[in-house]
C-alpha cells in the first residue's frame, strides 16, 4: 500500500474548490485546530484493492454546517489514480450543506481529464434514516461501475478506464470548511461495511484497513467493519 493515500472530496466541480486532500497512512498529528485545513476526514481505507465497497450509513444527529458541507460515503479511486496520473474516482453517500434543509443521497464521479460530476439521487434524508450504499464494478463489463442505493441501481453504467482491480475501498466521513475556519459537526454511523471480491459482488467484510482521524474528528471503533465517525 502506498504510504500516502488520496481521498476525493465531495462536489469538487460544483463548489469550485480543490478536489482532494492528501493524508498520511497513519492518523495525522492533532496539532492543527479543527477547521484550519479545508478538508478533514474520519474513517477507514482498505489495505488492499477490491471491486467495490458498501455500507449502511446513518446520520445519528442533525449536522451543524457553519460553512461548506459534511458527507459520509463509500468509494474507490482518487486524485492521481487514473490513467497517466489523472484524477479518477467514484463515491456515493449522504451529504449536508450549510444551507438549511435535510440531507441528500448523492454520488460523484471523476473521469480522467474531466471535472468531477456530482449527482443528487434523493433529498430529504432524515436523521436516523439508514441507507445501504454501494459502488460496484459491473460483472462482465471490465472497468464499468454502478452506484446502488438500498439494493437498487441509482446510476447508469459508468466507465472508469483502468480501474479494474486497482483501487482500495474507502468508508469515510468528511467536512469541508467552505473557505472559512469553521468546525462543522456531524455523527455518522457506518455498519456492515463490505468490499467486493470480484466484479458484480462476492461481498466480504471489510477486515483490514488504515484508520483516518483528522483534527477535530474521530473514529469510534478499532475495527473497520462497523464504526461511528463524529466530531470531537
Amino acid at each position: 500500500m502506498n504510504p500516502r493515500r488520496v481521498i476525493p472530496a465531495l462536489c469538487a466541480a460544483l463548489l469550485a474548490v480543490p478536489a482532494a486532500l492528501v493524508f498520511p497512512a497513519s492518523t495525522r498529528a492533532d496539532t492543527a485546530a479543527c477547521g484550519v485545513v479545508p478538508y478533514a476526514y474520519a474513517g477507514w481505507e482498505s489495505r488492499t484493492s477490491a471491486f467495490g465497497a458498501a455500507a449502511i450509513v446513518t446520520s445519528l444527529e442533525a449536522p451543524t454546517v457553519a460553512s461548506g458541507h459534511v458527507a459520509a460515503w463509500v468509494g474507490v479511486g482518487g486524485v492521481g489514480q487514473g490513467p497517466d496520473g489523472s484524477d479518477e474516482w467514484i463515491q456515493a453517500g449522504v451529504s449536508s450543506f450549510a444551507s438549511p434543509g435535510t440531507g441528500s443521497i448523492y454520488y460523484e464521479v471523476a473521469r480522467p481529464n474531466a471535472a468531477p460530476q456530482y449527482v443528487e439521487v434523493a433529498q430529504g434524508v432524515e436523521v436516523g434514516a439508514s441507507h445501504r450504499i454501494a459502488v460496484l464494478e459491473m460483472a462482465h463489463r471490465r472497468s464499468w461501475w454502478r452506484v446502488w442505493i438500498d439494493g437498487r441501481p441509482a446510476s447508469p453504467p459508468i466507465e472508469l478506464p483502468g480501474s479494474h482491480g486497482t483501487w482500495a475501498p474507502q468508508a469515510v466521513a468528511e467536512s469541508w470548511n467552505g473557505g472559512m475556519q469553521s468546525c462543522n459537526r456531524y455523527a455518522f454511523r457506518f455498519e456492515r461495511i463490505l468490499t467486493a471480491g470480484g466484479p458484480g459482488g462476492r461481498w466480504q467484510p471489510f477486515r483490514s484497513g488504515v484508520r483516518i482521524s483528522d483534527a477535530g474528528y474521530r473514529v469510534l471503533s478499532s475495527r473497520p467493519a462497523s464504526f461511528i465517525a463524529t466530531a470531537i
